[in-house]
């Protein structure tokens, strides 16, 4: 690959990244470049799985596109055709993998996981989501620490908190989203408990009972946000960068107390900029 591809690849990367998960685009900026540039490549891989259910109309189509991520990365859409290098998200995420030596069976997991998007079953419990919370938002938080040089199991740790808060709150933000396409991530434990009726949030009803099962969900969100916040006082200053997503976290989980079911609170990318380089200026770290 020349340097001039590099570039555009890296070029295209930033752009999908940034048009789509601007939390993580921020926090890219306050890392050192290379390491910048493995992030936006990981960040642009995650927003393709995640966003494969938004492009089909059937579950197959979708099915396919994630077997062509996991051929990628396992080496078996590497042909001579070079299709996964044609690919910039792809030939960049290849990249960053080599240089970072990266577990591919991570991101073998973190695809797998996204199976489900594709699909209109019900979340069991949750516990299967916090697995699946685990098996992606974790993942890539746990992945950019690597990238940053830390491996540490404190910090996988670290990951597992931030990633189930990460993953609570979003799918908090995305119920409207969900609900228009009769899709629901709220656990079935949860909706039993507090008589959440799916039809009726297919409907977009938001009554007493959907908004008493999300305060249960935010506050779920917001423990695991502490205990991640409470174990990066301890962790070393290279690795706290990875988290930096946190602090945009914790502001939208305030924001969500005062907001109704199907009219979530958003942040503007200025926002998001001024959240993260607060938290990026603090000493410790903060949320």
């Amino acid at each position: 690959m020349s340097s001039e591809t590099g570039r555009a690849d890296a070029a295209f990367c930033a752009d999908l990244v940034r048009t789509r998960d601007f939390r993580t685009y921020a926090a890219s900026l306050f890392v050192p470049p290379e390491a910048r540039r493995a992030w936006i490549a990981l960040a642009a891989f995650n927003a393709e799985v995640s966003y494969v259910r938004d492009h089909v109309s059937q579950p197959l189509p979708g099915e396919i596109r994630l077997q062509w991520w996991r051929d990628v990365l396992t080496g078996e859409g590497r042909g001579s055709s070079g299709e996964a290098e044609a690919n910039p998200v792809a030939a960049e995420l290849l990249r960053a993998i080599t240089r970072y030596d990266l577990p591919v069976e991570t991101f073998v997991r973190l695809i797998d996981a996204h199976v489900f998007d594709v699909y209109d079953d019900p979340m069991p419990d949750m516990a299967a989501l916090e697995a699946h919370c685990r098996d992606t938002s974790a993942a890539m938080y746990g992945l950019r620490a690597r990238i940053l040089g830390a491996a540490l199991p404190d910090v996988a740790r670290i990951a597992d908190h931030a990633g189930i808060a990460e993953g609570l709150t979003d799918v908090m933000l995305a119920l409207p989203r969900h609900a228009a396409r009769r899709q629901l991530y709220l656990p079935g434990d949860l909706m039993s408990v507090h008589t959440v009726i799916a039809e009726e949030v297919f409907l977009q009803q938001g009554n007493a009972s959907l908004k008493d099962a999300l305060a249960h969900l935010r506050r779920e969100a917001g423990s695991q946000l502490e205990q991640a916040l409470a174990m990066l006082t301890s962790t070393p200053v290279s690795a706290r960068a990875a988290f930096l997503p946190l602090a945009v976290i914790g502001k939208i989980l305030t924001r969500l107390e005062s907001s109704e079911p199907f009219a979530p609170p958003s942040l503007s990318r200025l926002g998001i900029l001024w959240t993260t380089w607060r938290a990026a200026s603090a000493k410790p770290f903060k949320a």
